[in-house]
């Protein structure tokens, strides 16, 4: 009965592969988790309200969105397109992969640099689409779907890799607690100095992954 538990992980996967609402989804999981687990409706509501209490700071993301959609209006997205495009030599590659590396020092200093609604979507996919542009003169659905992707990528990459290289970041504080709980005594630093490396490293793939993906768009676009 014990891997009855884990039919929540059962639900998520299903319904990511439905793609039902997401937030739905997490929630419907949760609740026939504690059902299972023999928790009544009471204490799962109880421990659902504090989880959102004690993370309510993950919602100030909210706040920034009229300011992202003001500053779109007023032309933010052509002013960026127009600074890429005077740089001729900047191919769509060495853009990305430079956002990759602001993405990975703010993390190490915890700078939240804004993400897909606010950041990739309405700037920095844009500016890739531009550099595309200003070297190869034209650019069609195909590669502009390409592009997409890997601006989105980039943001998903150095959040993820670099989130936990500022010993303050709260992955690293629940790493730490949860290994703490478990008799595994580890702190912040060391989860801190231990997450770098693999910042570093992936930082070299995303590098040489652009490299490679630079020639795959042009060939996509007709060889030019």
């Amino acid at each position: 009965m014990e891997y009855l538990k884990l039919i929540g992980v059962l639900i998520i996967v299903l319904g990511f592969m439905l793609k039902l609402n997401t937030m739905f989804i997490v929630v419907l999981a949760g609740f026939v988790t504690a059902i299972v687990s023999g928790m009544s409706l009471m204490e799962f509501l109880n421990v659902l309200g504090q989880a959102f209490v004690d993370n309510r700071i993950v919602t100030l993301f909210i706040i920034t969105l009229p300011v992202i959609g003001l500053s779109e209006k007023n032309g933010l997205k052509q002013k960026a397109v127009d600074l890429i495009n005077s740089r001729k030599n900047l191919t769509t590659g060495k853009f990305l992969t430079i956002y990759m590396f602001i993405k990975e020092i703010a993390g190490f200093f915890s700078i939240k640099l804004g993400g897909h609604a606010e950041m990739v979507r309405p700037i920095i996919e844009p500016m890739a689409q531009a550099s595309f542009e200003a070297n190869e003169g034209s650019i069609n659905e195909k590669v502009k779907e390409k592009i997409k992707a890997r601006s989105a990528s980039m943001e998903n990459f150095g959040n993820f890799f670099a989130q936990n290289t500022f010993v303050g970041a709260g992955g690293v504080l629940l790493i730490s607690g949860t290994l703490e709980s478990l008799g595994y005594p580890a702190s912040n630093i060391d989860i801190a100095k231990y997450s770098i490396p693999v910042a570093i490293i992936v930082f070299i793939l995303v590098f040489i992954k652009n490299i490679i993906d630079d020639k795959k768009l042009k060939e996509i676009n007709g060889g030019k």
